[in-house]
């Protein structure tokens, strides 16, 4: 009985320590951006990433989408502006006629469950950062 007493203890003061290193962690957008491109160079942009079999994570950062394929490649596209609302949650919602997303194409964010447009960006080059 006290073997499981001590280690609920111990389990609870590693909770503590962890919920006392994450609250000395800024939590700012800036600082999540600057985290997911942390030790990853920046490599020439191209004009369309393959979406078939991407199962990328999507962020936003002001006028900036973030694709986070792995933790060792983000794509990061500038946009014209207008995408902000995936900050908050909203949708990303593109027309895509291949299996790929293309500079210059129109994205519109819609706010969910009630399906309300809330704005619109065209996408512009994707950089790859990739970790080495």
């Amino acid at each position: 009985m006290r073997t499981r007493i001590h280690f609920a203890a111990l389990a609870a003061l590693g909770v503590v320590a962890l919920t006392g290193a994450q609250a000395g962690r800024d939590s700012s957008p800036a600082a999540a951006y600057q985290r997911l491109i942390d030790g990853k160079t920046a490599e020439k942009p191209v004009d369309c990433i393959d979406t078939r079999f991407n199962r990328a994570s999507l962020s936003a950062y002001r006028d900036k989408l973030i694709y986070r394929v792995s933790n060792k490649l983000v794509y990061v596209n500038q946009t014209t502006g207008g995408c902000q609302g995936v900050a908050r949650g909203d949708a990303l919602v593109t027309r895509q006629f291949q299996t790929r997303l293309c500079r210059g194409d129109i994205a519109q964010t819609v706010s969910l469950p009630p399906g309300i447009p809330t704005g619109s960006c065209a996408l512009g080059d994707f950089t790859p950062y990739r970790a080495r």
